[in-house]
């Protein structure tokens, strides 16, 4: 008898333990404190571009402002990098913004919210060049030098896929499409938002099906590995901008 009440006595220590666990959250935290630490790599455009006095811009630091203003505290734009990504989110922020994409990896350290974009990977060449590179066998090629920036989904895929183009790494992420401009790289696989945005910048790229992406992928933000009630406050706000037109809005502000 007194083996089954000590029984019942820890299932039920552990049961108001887990439930008391469950009900603190991030969200508790960022309210009290009057900071939303968003991670963001300030080298993605148009998500994310820090400009040489500091100041971030792109169309995730519009949402990280507004989703900050939503829930009545200051946004803080923490720089971080595609290779240190994980680490400084887990680390120091909040929540990791600027075109990040869910993948199993980073699954198993974080969570995400909904996914507010479909973005899978696309092929961005000289305009010139662009019937060369119309499928993945046609890209993987020995005489193609493609182009990418390490430490994120853009190098793992091209490792996955080109086994005989030449993969050249370039560090800088903003000047990694003069490369191909100036013809020092002859392609470079990344989302089909940048390829559309990127050559609207450059006259002399063009995205190749950008509509028809090599790999799907979905972009959304990351937010702590198990956090419900946090992830149902981020969700709930990307619901109401999506309704009331608001997302779509700064969607066209960049990317359209």
């Amino acid at each position: 008898m007194r083996k089954a009440f000590i029984y019942a006595l820890i299932v039920l220590t552990t049961i108001f333990g887990s439930i008391a666990h469950a009900q603190s959250s991030r969200l508790d935290e960022v309210l009290k404190s009057g900071k939303l630490r968003i991670c963001m790599t300030g080298d993605y455009k148009p998500f994310t571009y820090q400009q040489s006095n500091g100041v971030f811009e792109g169309m995730d630091v519009d949402l990280g402002q507004s989703l900050a203003k939503a829930m009545g505290v200051e946004a803080q734009f923490i720089k971080t990098s595609w290779p240190g990504l994980m680490n400084d989110f887990l680390e120091k922020c909040d929540i990791a913004m600027g075109g990040v994409s869910i993948t199993l990896d980073r699954l198993k350290k974080a969570g995400f919210a909904e996914s507010h974009m479909l973005d899978g990977k696309s092929a961005i060449a000289r305009c010139t060049d662009t019937a060369k590179f119309q499928s993945l066998e046609m890209i993987d090629q020995p005489a193609t030098r493609a182009i990418v920036n390490p430490g994120g989904t853009n190098e793992r895929f091209a490792r996955a896929n080109f086994k005989r183009a030449k993969l050249i790494l370039h560090n800088d992420n903003v000047s990694i499409f003069e490369q191909i401009v100036q013809g020092k790289a002859d392609i470079m696989v990344t989302d089909s938002s940048e390829t559309l945005w990127q050559s609207k910048q450059h006259t002399e790229l063009c995205a190749i099906n950008p509509d028809k992406p090599l790999q799907f992928a979905e972009k959304a933000f990351m937010l702590p590995r198990g956090d419900v009630p946090f992830k149902a406050w981020v969700d709930a706000w990307m619901h109401m901008q999506k309704e009331t037109g608001a997302y779509q809005q700064v969607f066209n502000k960049w990317l359209k």
